[in-house]
């Protein structure tokens, strides 16, 4: 099958400020549908893409100052606003550079109920009350393993029984990454694992890749919510994953946690039982495998009654 044959399968998501459906314009769609959706492409993802020298070989040419090029094509293309922007597009030596770019303060606004959780990142979003209930994910079917995804079975069942977020970022959003909420987070850790593609085309055909990537766990002590896991997980082509908080050290909702140099990527969210209460407009569209977008800073959850 041919690359221009492939079949639509467009991904659509939530976007509560038009209240409209729309569809993801993808971000090297080509390729992914025929890495993810051919046999060719599937053996080629599993020998080449998801190894970690592929990633590190992307992100090498993404800190080449040739890659600069790149920036103002790519702002025009996806339409960023880039007034949001702090530096200005012709500031950034490297695409890299501009993809972890940071944003003016009032560009973000947290969101100050002291009872609200704010989305970590912007992004297209998942939320499920009960993760080991959850079966709908990008297709309808799927089960989530709590266990291999936090890597640490006796951690995992404090949360068994817990709500879950997934934001999922596209390479043409914001890429930094906040606290959910106030609290003193731990040092991060890094589990190791592959580095697949976290685009639905490439879940819809194997969730597993949540658990099976690489990625980074970071324990959130809150006073309102007890222990709050916090995931960011690494895809193809995302050279590296950087933490810039200071651990042990109490952080207020909103504050920054790091970033992800080039690629989409994914930023997860695990609370214990009964903790909180998530919007029900995200629980709806997530009960039939649809994202709702939202940005960081706006609420997605609150504090349990």
């Amino acid at each position: 099958m041919k690359i221009n044959e492939m079949p639509a399968n467009e991904i659509k998501f939530y976007d509560p400020a038009s209240g409209e459906i729309k569809i993801e314009e993808v971000y090297g769609e080509p390729f992914l549908r025929w890495a993810y959706e051919t046999n060719l492409g599937q053996l080629t993802v599993s020998a080449v893409v998801k190894r970690a020298l592929f990633s590190q070989w992307y992100g090498w040419r993404m800190d080449r100052p040739a890659s600069a090029s790149r920036i103002l094509p790519f702002i025009e293309d996806y339409q960023l606003d880039a007034s949001e922007f702090l530096e200005s597009p012709t500031d950034f030596k490297t695409f890299n550079a501009f993809f972890s770019r940071r944003l003016r303060p009032d560009a973000r606004l947290i969101d100050a109920d002291p009872k609200a959780l704010v989305y970590p990142a912007d992004g297209r979003h998942l939320a499920f009350a009960d993760v080991d209930r959850a079966d709908a994910f990008y297709v309808k079917g799927q089960r989530f393993s709590l266990h291999k995804f936090v890597g640490d079975p006796a951690l995992a069942e404090k949360f068994s029984g817990g709500s879950l977020l997934i934001s999922r970022l596209c390479p043409v959003d914001y890429h930094r990454f906040h606290f959910p909420f106030h609290g003193r987070p731990s040092p991060a850790q890094c589990l190791p694992g592959s580095l697949r593609s976290v685009s639905p085309i490439a879940l819809r055909r194997r969730l597993s890749i949540l658990w099976e990537n690489r990625r980074v766990r970071t324990s959130l002590e809150t006073d309102a919510l007890g222990e709050v896991l916090m995931f960011e997980i690494g895809a193809t082509c995302v050279g590296r994953v950087h933490q810039t908080f200071e651990p042990q050290v109490s952080v207020a909702k909103g504050a920054p946690k790091g970033y992800f140099e080039f690629g989409g990527s994914c930023v997860a969210l695990l609370f214990q039982p009964k903790a909180i209460t998530l919007d029900s407009m995200l629980l709806k569209n997530s009960a039939r495998s649809m994202e709702t977008y939202g940005k960081m800073g706006q609420v997605f959850a609150q504090i349990a009654e």
